[in-house]
């Protein structure tokens, strides 16, 4: 939230060059799925004016008992996060961080042994700066180790740390000091860094190898806000940049591009399927922020789709990019899956009329060989297609049409459940 670019070239880790940062946790081998707080529900704390929506246990303990009673969970959507505006104004006489006691009265122990109690994972937010975003205590340099360990003994499993009121040294030295921090609290914490969206998400300011090296997952670019622009806004940032993006992600480090925001207020059902679709061939965190108490059938369906779920969680996780970008306003997108297969996604920017688009295998750099082809929003499996056979697709305004293929001697077995994320790699037929 709250991302302020600051520009200028980054001398990377200079002043802490004698020591190692590698996070150590064996977390998020695939993209982590979860609901977070922030673009739905913002820093509303006027509970009692608003007491359903206002950032208090309740909202948390309300979207865990969603998650883990309505089949989010058994699909990957394990991380229940909060975001700004949780805590007090003032740190404890020991100068830890403190819940706000009006809105957690039970603090945040209590919260995460509830969440964890229904076999989901709690997520917290914090801010290397001397105020988070929002205006509440941030965690200044002095206050790492501190702070890592009170998460820790909290039981949080996750942590977003933000970059607002703090300069570049600052970000230099405390992004990485973080890392060993929670690695030092012997408790497997993920980790989520906003540290490459405050220098312009690119290099020479941000050096990817070494984010890799640090972080779980991190924000590139500014937030997302509930508009299909910002949505566009996104997918352009990232796709104009996927050759530098590309390589820094893999198992256990993700690029970022922030959260969905399907079922909220800005988004047509097409535009929805479009986020999801595009988010999983970006290999992105899929972290929801819409009120799961009120979600629409339409949205439940595009959020708990198998086939979108299983594509995203692809263990070979490569992430993958925009192959071609038509004069039509059609582009096509790419991305490598295990056991050889792939999935495309042909994706319309008209705002007229389904556009019918007719291209071949061949022309999108497949290889010679007959392919299997399931249309993952249709759930059908499509006829095989030879790499040399035209075929037509038609895609509706700002929508998708996404296909899941693989070669006919490729592993496809009858009857098994894809994309079950425990069976990844297989379709049903």
């Amino acid at each position: 939230m709250c991302i302020f670019f600051v520009w200028g070239f980054l001398a990377l880790f200079l002043s802490l060059a004698t020591f190692s940062f590698a996070l150590d946790n064996g977390l998020m081998r695939t993209p982590p799925m979860g609901w977070l707080a922030w673009e739905r529900f913002r820093c509303d704390i006027d509970c009692k004016n608003d007491p359903k929506n206002c950032i208090s246990e309740n909202l948390f303990r309300d979207m865990a008992d969603r998650l883990a009673e309505d089949g989010w969970k058994e699909l990957g959507y394990v991380y229940i996060n909060i975001d700004d505006c949780w805590s007090s104004m003032e740190r404890d006489s020991q100068g830890r961080l403190q819940a706000d006691p009006t809105r957690f009265p039970g603090g945040i122990p209590k919260l995460a042994r509830y969440i964890h109690d229904r076999g989901l994972k709690l997520g917290i937010y914090g801010d290397l700066g001397t105020h988070t975003c929002g205006g509440y205590p941030g965690t200044t340099l002095d206050k790492i180790k501190v702070d890592a360990e009170t998460f820790a003994e909290w039981g949080v499993d996750m942590l977003k740390l933000d970059g607002c009121y703090s300069n570049a040294t600052e970000q230099e030295k405390g992004y990485p000091l973080m890392s060993a921090a929670l690695n030092a609290t012997g408790r497997p914490i993920g980790y989520s860094c906003s540290w490459p969206a405050y220098q312009g998400g690119l290099p020479p300011n941000v050096n990817y190898s070494l984010l890799g090296d640090i972080c779980n997952l991190w924000r590139n670019y500014g937030d997302i806000e509930d508009s299909w622009a910002s949505v566009l806004g996104i997918v352009d940032w990232f796709m104009t940049h996927q050759d530098i993006l590309q390589p820094a992600a893999g198992p256990g480090k993700w690029n970022d591009p922030d959260m969905l925001v399907i079922g909220n207020f800005g988004l047509s059902v097409e535009q929805s399927r479009s986020q999801m679709a595009l988010w999983a061939i970006m290999a992105a965190p899929l972290f929801m922020s819409t009120d799961l108490r009120t979600l629409s059938s339409e949205a439940r369906a595009i959020l708990q789709n198998k086939a979108v779920i299983g594509i995203n969680q692809d263990p070979m996780g490569v992430q993958g990019g925009r192959l071609l970008k038509e004069s039509s306003g059609i582009e096509v997108f790419w991305r490598p899956l295990s056991d050889s297969a792939s999935t495309l996604v042909f994706f319309s920017r008209r705002t007229d009329m389904p556009y019918r688009y007719t291209t071949s295998l061949g022309k999108l750099n497949y290889t010679a060989g007959v392919y299997k082809v399931y249309d993952v929003f249709l759930q059908k499996t499509m006829p095989m297609l030879k790499d040399s056979t035209e075929f037509t697709v038609s895609v509706n305004p700002s929508g998708v049409v996404m296909w899941y293929l693989i070669p006919k001697a490729g592993v496809w077995e009858e009857g098994a459940r894809y994309p079950d994320p425990r069976h990844r790699s297989r379709v049903t037929l």
